[in-house]
């Protein structure tokens, strides 16, 4: 079985490199927790989508006049990377 949420990780890189846009970032991490086997509890992708939709968000705005960063959000990918797989660990 393909782990869909390992290739995850590299995309906030090749985000915050330049090399992936917001807009393919936010549909590679939406397909990949909906593909993800065994599948996700709905909280999950409820997290994701929030966070997802915040980054997104934070595009619309300078980093000053936005209430959350575009750091902070990948960050919080991150985290949400972590916690998804270790529950598929489990």
């Amino acid at each position: 079985m393909s782990d869909h949420l390992s290739a995850l990780e590299p995309s906030l890189d090749a985000f915050s490199q330049g090399r992936l846009g917001l807009h393919e970032l936010a549909t590679q991490w939406r397909e990949a927790a909906r593909q993800h086997q065994p599948a996700l509890p709905a909280r999950y992708l409820d997290v994701l989508d929030r966070v997802l939709s915040q980054l997104e968000s934070s595009a619309l705005f300078t980093e000053e006049s936005c209430s959350f960063s575009q750091a902070d959000m990948l960050g919080a990918l991150r985290d949400w990377l972590h916690k998804a797989r270790a529950l598929g660990a489990h």
